[in-house]
């Protein structure tokens, strides 16, 4: 049979790192001379807000495939908990990241979310939930440093009641728009408040998740645990590793060292 070319290279579609978008550039108002304007518009659309919309399908056209690719190098990293992978595979990490990083959104990397602060890796996240996961599943837990909301996000996939913290308000109002763009704003409960704190009128939680680094944990945050419950979160300054403590008792904790890592410094009070 004959093959048909295409006369038209407009719409071979793009090549980008995860292979050939079937959506392509195609004709727009960016590289054609149309202007739609559509019903009830007053203007018409400019070529960059359409650019806009194109690369946002695109992206979202990628984001399972590239999701898959994340899960599947997570699993190769050595995490191996089904339902923490599940969980991570639901959410869609790009949308929360500039739209500019987007494209990096499921490399292993830290990313930038502003005010100094960062979306922590793939692994990090994975690994943390996983230790506290591990032979169990809490019912309640606490995040401390909530950032931009992706790890309360995957949280809430596992858990039923999730409350998180963040200190900084630009990030607390950013956390507040993910969380209720993915209808998750009825398992998850976000507070502006100082983090070192906690939550006391709350507690006390089966775990908590510390998503910065200070030189000690916090006292108030392990009276906070109930009997039996664990903490994760990273102890140091230039030098860092997880701990993981479970409460054993009313005034006993046990403590463990895990993996070294590096997180932004644990901050007392609020920041507006």
């Amino acid at each position: 049979m004959k093959r048909t070319t295409n006369r038209f290279n407009w719409t071979d579609g793009t090549t980008n790192r995860f292979g050939r978008s079937r959506i392509g550039s195609g004709l727009t108002t960016s590289n054609s001379n149309a202007r739609v304007v559509q019903p009830g518009q007053l203007r018409p659309q400019h070529a960059g807000e359409s650019n806009i919309r194109l690369n946002n399908v695109n992206l979202g056209l990628n984001s399972e495939r590239s999701r898959g690719m994340m899960i599947e190098r997570l699993r190769r990293q050595g995490i191996s908990d089904e339902r923490v992978l599940r969980a991570m595979m639901a959410v869609p990490r790009h949308i929360f990241v500039d739209e500019g990083l987007a494209s990096r959104a499921y490399e292993d990397d830290a990313l930038p979310i502003g005010y100094g602060q960062t979306i922590s890796q793939p692994w990090v996240v994975a690994r943390m939930i996983s230790v506290l996961c591990q032979d169990r599943l809490p019912a309640k837990i606490l995040e401390v440093g909530a950032g931009c909301g992706y790890q309360a996000a995957v949280l809430a996939q596992l858990v039923p009641d999730v409350y998180a913290i963040e200190r900084i308000h630009g990030l607390f109002q950013l956390a507040t728009a993910k969380i209720r763009e993915l209808r998750l704003s009825s398992r998850i409960r976000l507070s502006h408040a100082d983090g070192m704190l906690g939550l006391a009128h709350v507690a006390p939680f089966d775990a908590i998740i510390v998503a910065a680094a200070g030189i000690t944990i916090p006292k108030a945050l392990l009276e906070q645990l109930t009997i039996g419950g664990r903490l994760i979160a990273p102890e140091g300054s230039t030098t860092q590793r997880l701990i993981l403590i479970e409460r054993t008792g009313t005034l006993s904790w046990h403590r463990e060292e895990l993996d070294a890592v590096r997180f932004v410094p644990l901050r007392s009070g609020t920041q507006i």
